[in-house]
């Protein structure tokens, strides 16, 4: 297997700036990914958005992902690093670059229901670029990962009491009975 390609010019100097911060990289296919600790992610974001050697001027997604079953090791067959992730895709307008920022979190309660987990909690970075808010509501919504100091986090997709986070592997493909309760309309009572 050859060895990642890993010379994306802000790997180092994001490693000069967190030197005694565990930072992972990554390159799949000419994308660079930066692994980042939870606790030093919004640190490292305003630093790749201020510096103006990265100036990652525009957020283009923030996405979840649940890693449950994922094959490899740790916690119940996930990833390594843990079972959801969080990952931020950045453009560098004025350097014409991008870079993935991934924070992984691993849950302590049961996944299934939507008690609230506070290892599922992460730094919002709306104050670095409004346009997440959205995108970290849907990430709320669907995975029950929440985000601290967010303006306005409550779902987004689904109504306030949806019993659950339906992105998540365990929950199951059918729902647990909320079709059920939907009112069928046809086409003559439209």
């Amino acid at each position: 297997m050859p060895k990642p390609n890993l010379d994306h010019p802000s790997l180092p100097l994001v490693k000069k700036a967190f030197g005694g911060t565990r930072l992972l990289a990554t390159e799949f296919r000419g994308d660079t990914t930066l692994v980042v600790p939870a606790e030093h992610l919004h640190k490292v974001m305003a630093f790749l958005r201020d510096d103006p050697d990265c100036r990652y001027d525009f957020l283009s997604d923030v996405v979840g992902i649940d890693y449950l079953n994922y094959p490899g090791k740790g916690a119940e067959n996930s990833s390594p690093e843990g079972r959801f992730a969080v990952v931020y895709l950045l453009v560098s307008y004025p350097h014409n670059r991008r870079l993935a920022v991934k924070v992984m979190l691993n849950p302590t309660r049961d996944t299934s229901g939507i008690e609230e987990d506070p290892a599922l909690e992460v730094d919002s970075v709306t104050d670095l670029w409004p346009g997440a808010e959205w995108m970290e509501r849907e990430c709320f919504d669907m995975f029950g990962i929440r985000f601290r100091n967010h303006p306005d986090l409550r779902r987004i997709l689904t109504w306030e009491s949806f019993p659950a986070h339906p992105l998540r592997k365990d929950y199951p493909v059918k729902g647990r009975g909320e079709r059920e309760t939907y009112r069928v309309i046809d086409r003559d009572s439209a």
